[in-house]
């Protein structure tokens, strides 16, 4: 399936939001993740499925100023 990761379009075989983190490299516990636009917590994201085409965003805390 095809989906945008962060903007760009990604083959996938993930079915689940959570799928998907593992297969990324996102082990991070503090990502922040949206599907579609809409704020996926992470108690939800192995319940929250993909289709072909959504939007995904990933998102981690960067240190710096």
């Amino acid at each position: 399936m095809r989906i945008d990761l962060n903007g760009q379009t990604i083959e996938t075989q993930a079915r689940t939001l959570a799928d998907l983190l593992t297969e990324q490299g996102f082990e991070s516990p503090c990502v922040a993740t949206a599907v579609d636009g809409d704020f996926i917590a992470r108690p939800l994201r192995s319940g929250t499925p993909l289709n072909d085409g959504v939007k995904v965003e990933v998102l981690s805390p960067m240190q710096g100023g």
